[in-house]
């Protein structure tokens, strides 16, 4: 066969560094929209990027090609960088080391978009580290 055709859906999930409450609204969007840029100079797809004030929550269509930890990395340490340049808050940012990634199908695409979408009003009701543990309950990690 020639050619390569994949279809691979992961989210990325990862926190602030101590999970501060430091992605203030007046700017969150600015930085999501950055992410975005990052994984699209990636050559990669940017489903949906959100995420409340201690965690983001990061959904692509990823090539074959890119690995899934180098693109987090290259998506958290640029988006970093980015914030500490415009000065968004005192003091240094950073994420937390690690993250998760959950695969999905195409047929969960929407699914997860709406989920992602809707990222305030759910933690309305549940906490990052509930929602956390629930991810790493349904994908049996």
């Amino acid at each position: 066969m020639a050619g390569t055709f994949s279809q691979v859906y992961i989210q990325y999930v990862f926190a602030v560094k101590g999970r501060e409450n430091l992605l203030q609204k007046p700017w969150r969007d600015e930085v999501f929209k950055y992410m975005a840029g990052i994984i699209k100079g990636k050559n990669q797809k940017p489903i949906i990027v959100n995420g409340v004030a201690d965690h983001v929550h990061v959904f692509v269509g990823l090539k074959p090609a890119m690995s899934i930890s180098d693109l987090v990395r290259d998506i958290k340490n640029n988006s970093s960088n980015f914030i500490n340049e415009q000065r968004f808050i005192k003091g240094k940012f950073s994420w937390q080391e690690g993250y998760g990634a959950f695969s999905y199908a195409h047929s969960q695409i929407d699914k997860v978009y709406q989920y992602i979408a809707h990222q305030e009003d759910h933690h309305r009701k549940k906490t990052f580290k509930e929602e956390y543990l629930d991810f790493l309950q349904r994908f049996e990690i």
